[in-house]
């Protein structure tokens, strides 16, 4: 027997798919996007849903109103689950960990459209997109040690993961916000656009991406997570063994961007893609 989902849940996740890109949204405005245990549940459905659509060929994830996401819902997922024990809070903990994870890894490409407040636990699944653009007055902030928490969920690791020791080190200890200008410099987002622009430099990213082979794509974004936390040596035996993984699903495709270049001369690797709608299957 399938239980009825709240239609309050159902809806702090919004969703649209258009021209092979999906647009997933953060959606509970009022709340400056702040993520709750059911915006937490329907964003794992979502993802779910989405993964291995036909039409969908990358995910975009952003918010709706004035932020991305202002964080972890103060009240829902701090307050509330505290008052149900250690039980309550493992179970929000592993709720969102979860969907930050299962994006991390996600079988299509991924991009952060930060088009507002990025607060706290938002640097979850910041780090988690394969991509990130922000609005250059984009505020981004690990605002915990100002109501007496550390950067907690991922978060203090995402920061020394994205930018220096120093950097990481101001940023949390100070709470203290840092704008999408910034954001790029300290290595958080690849670019700042004024807000107006935003959504259209976003689409035609996707629109790059979308035009690669899928599974060169998800192999590639699985190397470069991975082959940071190993040596050269580890590294090298990795990236042999991921490629002929890939081949083993897609040899065709390697064979057909090889032809293109070499035998029909109808592109240059360092100049583009080849085309994929000649290839078989």
């Amino acid at each position: 027997m399938t239980t009825a989902i709240d239609p309050v849940e159902l809806a702090t996740v919004a969703c649209t798919v258009e021209d092979g890109v999906a647009w997933v949204s953060f959606n509970r405005a009022d709340k400056r996007n702040c993520m709750s245990p059911r915006l937490n549940r329907q964003m794992m459905r979502v993802l779910d849903d989405l993964e291995f659509r036909s039409d969908v060929g990358v995910l975009v994830l952003t918010g709706e109103g004035t932020a991305w996401s202002a964080g972890m819902d103060l009240k829902e997922y701090f307050r509330e689950t505290e008052a149900q024990g250690l039980q309550g809070t493992r179970g929000a903990q592993r709720e969102s960990y979860g969907w930050w994870r299962r994006l991390r890894w996600y079988q299509k490409p991924t991009i952060a459209m930060v088009n507002g407040w990025c607060f706290g636990g938002a640097y979850g699944p910041l780090f988690a997109c394969d991509l990130a653009f922000a609005a250059e007055d984009a505020q981004f902030g690990l605002s915990e040690i100002n109501w007496g928490i550390l950067p907690g969920g991922g978060a203090a690791k995402i920061a020394t993961e994205m930018t220096s020791f120093r950097n990481a080190m101001y940023h949390a200890m100070m709470g203290e916000n840092i704008d999408g200008k910034t954001a790029v410099e300290w290595g958080f987002v690849n670019e700042a656009l004024p807000l107006d622009k935003l959504k259209a430099r976003v689409a035609e990213v996707a629109d790059v991406l979308k035009k690669k082979n899928p599974v060169a794509l998800k192999a590639t974004k699985d190397a470069i997570r991975r082959v940071r936390e190993m040596t050269y040596d580890n590294a090298e035996d990795y990236l042999i063994r991921a490629q002929e993984a890939a081949n083993s699903y897609d040899n065709d495709g390697r064979k057909e961007g090889i032809k293109q270049f070499i035998d029909d001369k109808t592109y240059k690797p360092g100049l583009g893609a080849y085309d994929i709608s000649k290839q078989k299957g």
